[in-house]
């Protein structure tokens, strides 16, 4: 199916085929019509799988048809969970709105960075917002913006929106947003709790699951590495020098593990750097373009970096600490094996961590073989868990179960 099929203006059709574009993804043949009729998605999709353009193009092409009000208010709001998706998404609405006739403005908002040139770019208007929800909320309290005339909202990576980092901030945006209004969430995963709540804030909304064919499928090999916690470090610059691993994202739980790894790894020659997010700004966008350049060969981050970010022909990821959920996991190797290439995930699981990751293979139907590295054999046991509990999320004592255990411990 070309992408002239799904109702786009010739303007759009045009710009898509100066980027080689020449066929919808699944993600996009199915959402492309229902949003441009003015239906509430919920669309899920593997990473990599161009859910952008699915809500990008009907957007720009339904404010293109209609003219702005005056004074221009915001018509189109897009929220993303990290800084580095606001841009990303920001760059690719800002493309396609160029080839349009009609004078769309693009705003990015997001934090890290000063508010005033935010607040600046403003004062003329603008019709798309994509902005983190933090920084939006900034924006409305210096009055350097309205939702009052928001007729399309987008949540991007909305499985990670919806929970409980963001709900505080997102219960205040809604309540400033019209009552009515079209809704479009997007993401590679949506857990079932994140499920139900979305179907508290759509309105009859189109379910769209796109289920990669066999030969779709993101080409990653996935190894597991059993080695003592302690020895993780020394076993990944082992296995950087023994492959020839050129670029490595590699995933930690913390900022302070990201710290201290990244140190470690420099003081043995490796070019690497921590990505976080109470880095800079600045910091954080020059450590992106030094590892997309190749100017450095292994950042090491927190989730911040799993969500949203296109590193092309990334060949190797790293799980030093496993991710806290199974959907974090998905998102983290999805960095790698995009676009037709492919890839590797490696997670490094001790004797600690092992119970953690049989959920992670239960919940993503996976049944991995745990490898051995020479030299690096594993002789930590685990440690005894917590009566009733496997020692994962979700498995943690209660507050009763503390307190019952602590009288059965009373002389």
């Amino acid at each position: 199916m070309p992408f002239s099929a799904l109702g786009l203006s010739p303007a759009l059709l045009a710009a898509l085929r100066e980027r080689a574009y020449t066929s919808p993804t699944p993600i996009q043949a199915a959402a492309i019509p229902a949003v441009l009729q003015g239906r509430d998605v919920l669309g899920s999709a593997q990473t990599g799988s161009g859910k952008t353009l699915a809500f990008a193009l009907p957007l720009l092409q339904q404010l293109a048809q209609a003219p702005a009000a005056t004074p221009r208010r915001a018509r189109a709001l897009v929220l993303v969970p990290t800084r580095e998706l606001a841009a990303q998404v920001g760059e690719e609405f800002r493309h396609l709105a160029q080839q349009l006739g009609a004078p769309l403005r693009v705003t990015v908002a997001f934090g890290g960075v000063s508010i005033n040139p935010q607040l600046m770019g403003l004062r003329g208007g603008t019709d798309i917002v994509v902005a983190t929800p933090g920084r939006l909320l900034d924006l409305i309290d210096h009055n350097g913006l309205t939702l009052a005339g928001v007729q399309v909202l987008v949540l991007d990576e909305a499985d990670r929106l919806l929970d409980l980092g963001f709900a505080e901030e997102l219960a205040r945006i809604r309540a400033l947003l019209p009552a009515r209004r079209q809704n479009l969430f997007f993401s590679a995963t949506f857990p079932p709790a994140v499920q139900a709540l979305a179907q508290t804030l759509l309105q009859d909304p189109l379910r769209i699951d796109v289920l990669p064919a066999a030969q779709d499928q993101p080409d990653i090999v996935q190894r597991v590495i059993t080695v003592d916690a302690g020895r993780r470090t020394q076993l990944l610059r082992q296995l950087i020098a023994q492959h020839g691993w050129r670029r490595v994202l590699v995933f930690v739980a913390t900022k302070h593990a990201a710290e201290i790894v990244a140190d470690k790894l420099r003081k043995a020659g490796l070019q690497a750097e921590p990505f976080h997010g109470e880095l800079s700004q600045g910091k954080r966008t020059q450590v992106l373009a030094d590892f997309k350049a190749e100017r450095l060969s292994v950042v090491v981050a927190t989730d911040v970096a799993a969500r949203g970010l296109d590193i092309a022909e990334l060949p190797v990821v790293v799980n030093y600490d496993l991710p806290r959920s199974p959907s974090d996991y998905t998102h983290r190797i999805g960095r790698t094996g995009r676009a037709g290439a492919s890839g590797l995930a490696v997670s490094l699981v001790s004797a600690g961590t092992e119970a953690h990751f049989r959920l992670i293979e239960k919940r993503q139907g996976l049944q991995l073989p745990r490898e051995q590295v020479p030299g690096f054999e594993p002789v930590d046991s685990a440690p005894a868990a917590a009566p009733g509990t496997g020692g994962v999320k979700g498995k943690r004592p209660s507050k009763k179960d503390k307190l019952r255990a602590a009288a059965a411990r009373q002389p």
